[in-house]
């Protein structure tokens, strides 16, 4: 099964989306636009961009998972919001593309553990 970088940072970016929310709602951190700002903390391109240098520099991914990176980073995904440099917004895209390929393979317990780790970052 070969997915363009592209389609995998599709399916990756709605799945970081739901898992964050989720969590935001089960955790009861408030309503509407309170969970909106709380939920920019980890789906923001900086924010992902953030994650994952952080868990590469920790030697976290996989050799696998580093070939799905490099394929969503490179993949030409139109244009870069106004607010976020190229290198942010591609660094991001090869985060959701790493999500997305583990969520076609049905790994959910891979996904959780990457999704532990930040939360594990974010509290320290």
């Amino acid at each position: 099964m070969i997915e363009s970088g592209s389609t995998l940072a599709y399916l990756g970016d709605a799945v970081w989306s739901l898992l964050v929310r989720e969590t935001l709602i089960q955790e009861g951190e408030g309503k509407g636009e309170a969970l909106q700002k709380k939920s920019v903390a980890y789906v923001s391109a900086k924010a992902q961009a953030s994650f994952y240098d952080q868990l590469h520099n920790e030697s976290f991914f996989t050799e696998e998972e580093e070939e799905y990176f490099k394929r969503g980073r490179n993949a030409h995904t139109g244009s870069v919001p106004h607010h976020t440099s190229v290198s942010v917004y591609r660094k991001s895209t090869g985060f959701e593309a790493i999500l997305g390929a583990l969520k076609l393979r049905q790994n959910e317990d891979r996904i959780k553990e990457i999704w532990h780790k930040v939360r594990t970052l974010k509290e320290e």
